[in-house]
């Protein structure tokens, strides 16, 4: 039976107060203050806007060495009827065991009945599963070296924000980025637009860092991946992060309501073999002047 947003933030807190009380120490279980506070309001008056989506963390300790696995968790507005998005990481694995690690928890949880809530379950098969990937991480980085190349995958995110003006949020996001070897771009103005690309597990880091505790009104539009022998740096379509600025239509000077020339950004997108990303994006389609 289909659930109503409603029904299905309603079971969000009821899982949330399952697992506060899994992990009641100080840094097991990490939560915006205000996310619970945010969801309850909407449920008192259901005409409001929506809420910021659920987003949470788990620490889990795996194995007698106590290794740290941590369980990223973000939910949908309608989970338990559409699947949660989890990532879990850990400082001891290598990139390629965490790969498989996410690739085989994921396989799980899309096994399990729609509908179900399945955060549990997923903390649950972390903790029986994990401690194989981590004693094969050891052992797999020492035979790197004689191992056949492995196929890589190029990731590459497009991220559309009602508008991008403070100096702190770009500093943010242009820190990030470098931090997590990405390249792409960040339009500042309105709209605001970023793409990054780089191995996924980066840009999902990259996404949740930039998006936390809560930046309101942001989406990832659209998500590309290609697959190669090689490096993925030949499958980049920008060298760098960018800071787009075009000039703004009117006379807005530094305003905060200044909108961006989307005629100069399509152009942009057309050099760097992006021209249909700009329907995605804005759900129209671009058309250059003739001029």
């Amino acid at each position: 039976m289909a659930l109503t947003v409603k029904e299905c933030l309603e079971l969000q807190l009821l899982e949330v107060e399952m697992l506060l009380s899994m992990f009641p120490k100080r840094g097991e279980f990490s939560l915006d203050a205000a996310a619970v506070p945010s969801i309850q309001r909407y449920l008192g008056n259901a005409d409001g806007a929506l809420p910021p989506q659920l987003e949470y963390r788990i620490a889990l300790h795996v194995g007698e060495a106590k290794v740290k696995v941590e369980l990223q968790v973000l939910l949908p507005h309608m989970y338990p009827q559409v699947a949660p998005q989890l990532f879990a990481r850990s400082d001891a694995l290598h990139r390629q065991q965490q790969l498989q690690l996410n690739t085989r928890l994921a396989s799980h949880i899309s096994s399990l009945d729609s509908g179900d809530l399945c955060v549990c379950e997923a903390v649950q098969w972390v903790k029986d599963n994990s401690l194989a990937f981590l004693e094969n991480s050891k052992g797999s980085s020492e035979c790197a070296s004689k191992e056949v190349r492995v196929k890589e995958m190029l990731h590459r995110m497009w991220i559309y924000s009602h508008h991008i003006y403070r100096q702190e949020l770009r500093k943010k996001i242009f820190d990030c980025a470098k931090k997590l070897n990405l390249t792409g771009f960040c339009l500042t103005g309105k709209p605001g637009v970023i793409c990054v690309e780089g191995l996924q597990e980066n840009c999902e880091e990259f996404w949740r860092v930039i998006r936390y505790p809560n930046w309101k009104h942001i989406s990832c539009k659209h998500v590309e991946n290609t697959e190669t022998e090689g490096s993925i740096d030949n499958l980049r379509l920008f060298h760098s992060f960018e800071d787009l600025q075009f000039q703004a239509h009117g006379d807005y000077g530094l305003r905060n309501d200044y909108h961006m020339d989307l005629g100069q950004f399509l152009e942009f997108l057309k050099q760097h073999q992006s021209g249909h990303i700009f329907q995605i994006l804005f759900g129209v389609e671009g058309k250059l002047s003739d001029n």
